[in-house]
């Protein structure tokens, strides 16, 4: 039945905005395969999931252990009249087109070999998260600011003149200016803006619960930083999808709001624009654990700004 592990992945699949779920009943062998049984667990999941705005939602029956509609249709469900779960799943779309989308090229390493070969070379290299990138394009450094035009991209040791997601290249610019990792390169007429500010829905995955106040490191991208959770104003309740204002803490497997202060201004998209830079994780600093994923503005309220305030601990921002 729709347990509540189950409303919890159909709320992280809405999040996450995958636009095709697939929902496989398994175990149907445990209850002979009756129809009624299938249709009750897939109307509520699909009025659940529907809820939560999931798009597009297929019911399948199956028996893994006996292989019914697994691969080949089912002798034992001869009212099931749709495709068997590989089937469907060999059907569907893999991917969007990430070319069209805000062109990202988050550095993740700066190249400068300084030999005879290559005595003025200096190049940023990293994976292209999103969009494409052209020879002559005017782009800007974030956070600094810093505007060049790209004189060179290698690939693969080769020269180009266009890249794109998700293409691992080394770009040159035209300006000799200071960029290092962690630095995020885009179209200067297509920036985001740069914030310490973050209001985000995020899933907490550690044991240790997620508390205001709570220092951690934040990774966005390739550059980590500093980080406090100011608030954590809402909790999501799974059986109903009501909001539990003020919880004070998350703790495993909880879905909430959280609004976080950084200790330096990220160039954040919406997640709903950029899935590599609109999300990012939360780490202990003490040993490196994962707390939490958050995604920028997948929101369950409207969001309120966040006030600084200031410690005494080294964690001043």
């Amino acid at each position: 039945g729709v347990v509540e592990q189950t409303r919890r992945h159909a709320a992280i699949a809405a999040l996450l905005r995958v636009p095709h779920v697939v929902l496989a009943v398994n175990k149907m062998d445990l209850v002979d395969y009756r129809e009624p049984v299938f249709a009750t667990i897939a109307e509520e999941f699909t009025a659940y999931a529907s809820e939560l705005g999931v798009p597009e939602i297929t019911a399948i029956p199956i028996s893994a252990l006996a292989g019914d509609n697994v691969v080949d249709p089912s002798a034992n469900m001869d009212w099931y009249g749709g495709p068997t779960f590989l089937e469907h799943l060999e059907t569907l779309p893999v991917s969007h087109d990430l070319t069209t989308c805000h062109a990202r090229l988050p550095v993740q390493y700066v190249i400068r070999p300084q030999t005879a070969e290559h005595p003025d070379y200096r190049g940023y290299a990293g994976q292209i998260a999103a969009g494409a990138f052209r020879v002559g394009e005017q782009v800007t450094v974030l956070p600094s600011g810093r505007t060049s035009r790209i004189a060179e991209i290698d690939l693969l040791g080769e020269s180009v003149g266009l890249a794109w997601t998700t293409q691992s290249v080394t770009v040159l610019l035209e300006d000799d200016i200071d960029v290092s990792r962690g630095d995020l390169i885009v179209p200067t007429q297509d920036a985001p803006a740069t914030t310490q500010d973050l209001e985000a829905t995020v899933c907490h995955v550690a044991d240790a619960p997620l508390t205001i106040g709570h220092r951690v490191l934040l990774k966005h991208g390739t550059r980590t930083v500093k980080a406090v959770v100011k608030d954590i104003p809402s909790r999501l309740t799974l059986d109903d999808l009501s909001l539990h204002p003020h919880p004070g803490h998350l703790v495993a497997n909880d879905i909430g709001r959280v609004k976080i202060r950084t200790a330096e201004p990220l160039p954040v998209d919406s997640y709903a624009d950029s899935r590599r830079t609109g999300s990012f994780i939360l780490i202990d600093p003490a040993d490196g654990t994962t707390l939490t994923a958050g995604m920028v503005g997948e929101s369950f309220a409207s969001p309120e700004p966040v006030k600084a305030e200031a410690d005494d601990d080294g964690w001043d921002f």
